[in-house]
């Protein structure tokens, strides 16, 4: 019964309640903050910076962000520091054009050395047999010519396992933003930036991957449109040869249907490699008052082999309403 509730308040469908599944646990250690289902990993934060290769500028050093994403077969399905971008990291979301005062900052290409995203501490961790997970505060740093750096921006990542009686992997993430600036933070209109950004196991290329939207959209077509849902699923070792996720943009979001960045197939010099991300900057600058809280609210679906539209409008209605 108390799985029936915790569903109805999470808005997911009730599909089984006879099939008991692994208790969530979190495993913290030196580096990162793992959730498990039973004995299965689902998803790692990472708190501690991660340095990139030797020889790679040590400007790409990085926290405060999702890497490894399994699926429930455990196949990983992010990539960090790929060597035609070394500021990607598995799911994560910087912002790349913004502004205060007659000051410009760039979050997301860190080899510019003008700002970086950094973890700063653990709020909360809570550990049920429904859910697991935890709240951490994420601070957007800026570099002064000085040497000294400042805050231009507080995060709070709110990031649940939910448990839901199938053989998927439900992860919510809610993001809050809160500017302590003066005058305010803008964030200006651009293709990259905030949002969530997602990049895919080097595996997944052209010929392997596939893409759908909402709205008929395909890889060839997606980017700079807006999508209630988007579903990215690739070859996989599983069984089932295939997994994907589903990603889900709240209606309440920004911006809503949310614009996306989506890389189209002949990306990076043919090579196709996946990359995604829901922008809801891309069309129109956003505005950060001081001390104003502003959120936005992503579902991940994680599955292995094949998701059909029925499924998919269910779990976008159970989280849209």
């Amino acid at each position: 019964m108390r799985t029936i509730l915790i569903m109805l308040m999470t808005g997911l469908p009730i599909l089984s309640c006879s099939q008991e599944t692994d208790r969530f646990t979190i495993i913290t250690g030196d580096s990162e903050a793992t959730i498990y289902s039973g004995e299965n990993p689902v998803l790692s934060y990472v708190h501690k910076e991660t340095l990139p290769p030797e020889g790679i500028n040590p400007l790409y050093k990085r926290s405060a962000y999702i890497h490894p994403l399994w699926s429930p077969g455990g196949e990983r399905l992010t990539r960090i520091q790929p060597p035609d971008h070394y500021h990607h990291y598995g799911i994560w979301n910087p912002w790349t054009r913004t502004r205060f005062g007659d000051r410009k900052v760039d979050f997301w290409n860190l080899a510019d050395a003008q700002g970086t995203v950094r973890f700063a501490e653990y709020q909360d961790k809570f550990e049920q047999k429904e859910y697991a997970g935890f709240k951490v505060r994420q601070e957007h740093i800026y570099f002064r010519e000085d040497g000294t750096e400042g805050i231009a921006m507080n995060e709070v990542w709110d990031i649940r396992v939910l448990n839901t009686n199938e053989k998927v992997y439900v992860v919510d993430l809610t993001t809050t933003l809160n500017t302590p600036l003066e005058k305010g933070l803008t964030l200006e209109a651009y293709r990259y930036g905030g949002g969530l950004g997602f990049r895919a196991t080097e595996k997944w290329h052209t010929n392997n991957s596939t893409v759908l939207t909402s709205e008929g959209k395909k890889r060839i077509d997606a980017d700079g449109t807006g999508a209630r849902w988007v579903i990215i699923e690739g070859e996989s070792s599983v069984s089932e040869g295939r997994s994907g996720i589903l990603f889900l943009s709240h209606p309440s979001n920004r911006a809503h249907p949310e614009p996306m960045r989506m890389w189209p197939p002949d990306s990076q010099e043919g090579k196709g490699n996946v990359f995604f991300e829901f922008c809801p900057i891309r069309h129109l600058e956003w505005v950060l008052e001081k001390d104003k809280n502003y959120t936005l609210k992503y579902r991940m679906v994680v599955f292995d082999g094949e998701m059909n539209i029925e499924s998919v409008e269910n779990y976008w209605q159970a989280f849209a309403n």
